[in-house]
């Protein structure tokens, strides 16, 4: 596996925090909390600049919020200087770990979205079906309480088996650490939380695929099927998924139904 050192500087580079307040900002540009942060612009990324060099950076509080659309989540959004530091960071490390991503993990990737994960399906669907003409079978499954249940130590152990950056690490856990419960669970509204949960599923997408051998299987964020044309392999598949489970989460329930 390759290993990547050397990265901290990269990350508050004055042209990278540039690029990551030009992405943080788009299309909030009227927010309150921007317009603060671009009243002294300069002055602002300057000392984000400093506070990551010094390593004395602290992310501020978050700010907790319920959203219905129409489903209920709690959603806790940082503030406009964090999610700059944020961005920084995933200019930085993003590529590293999209590399080892399979195809078929769809969520928050340039280019993939829940429009892929559906044609994948329904090209999966197709397959096993031999073009809906014979009948096929489907596992559904998510993983229960996904954001809130995720474990810090977990999540650097994975990160960690690439990144050998120490610093990198240290400013990692600090934006982890700035959750509700200590030593569990990332907020739903940051970005660092989306790319981490690709991340840490990552190790559930190499089970499915290299453990399992299974061919037919589509993920997006915490929502994952599986196809197959005999239904006794989405059993034993299902079963040794469980087993697996519960070493690092918990499933909300599997589900097989057949697809016709």
């Amino acid at each position: 596996m390759k290993t990547y050192d050397n990265l901290y500087e990269q990350i508050y580079s004055l042209s990278n925090l540039i690029l990551a307040w030009h992405k943080a900002r788009k299309e909030k540009t009227t927010k309150e909390d921007v317009i603060e942060f671009e009243k002294d612009l300069k002055k602002n990324l300057l000392k984000l600049q400093y506070e990551l060099k010094e390593m004395t950076y602290c992310p501020k509080e978050l700010v907790t919020f319920v959203l219905r659309d129409p489903k209920t989540r709690v959603i806790s959004k940082s503030d406009f200087r964090d999610r700059v530091i944020h961005h920084a960071l995933i200019n930085v490390i993003g590529e590293i770990f999209e590399k080892s991503f399979i195809y078929d993990s769809c969520a928050n990737q340039i280019g993939k979205g829940t429009l892929l994960a559906v044609k994948r399906f329904d090209k999966f669907a197709r397959k096993v079906t031999n073009n809906f003409t014979n009948c096929g079978f489907c596992l559904k499954s998510d993983i229960k309480h996904y954001f809130q249940s995720i474990g810090h130590d977990k999540l650097i152990e994975i990160i960690g088996r690439k990144i050998k950056d120490e610093k990198v690490i240290w400013l990692i856990t600090r934006i982890l650490k700035n959750t509700e419960k200590e030593g569990i669970g990332m907020p739903l509204g940051n970005l660092t939380s989306q790319y981490f949960a690709n991340v840490y599923l990552n190790e559930l997408d190499y089970f499915v695929k290299h453990v399992l051998r299974i061919k037919y299987y589509v993920r997006y964020v915490d929502d994952f099927v599986i196809l197959d044309r005999r239904l006794k392999n989405l059993v034993v598949g299902g079963g040794r998924l469980t087993f697996f489970s519960e070493i690092i989460w918990v499933l909300s329930y599997i589900k097989t139904k057949p697809i016709s």
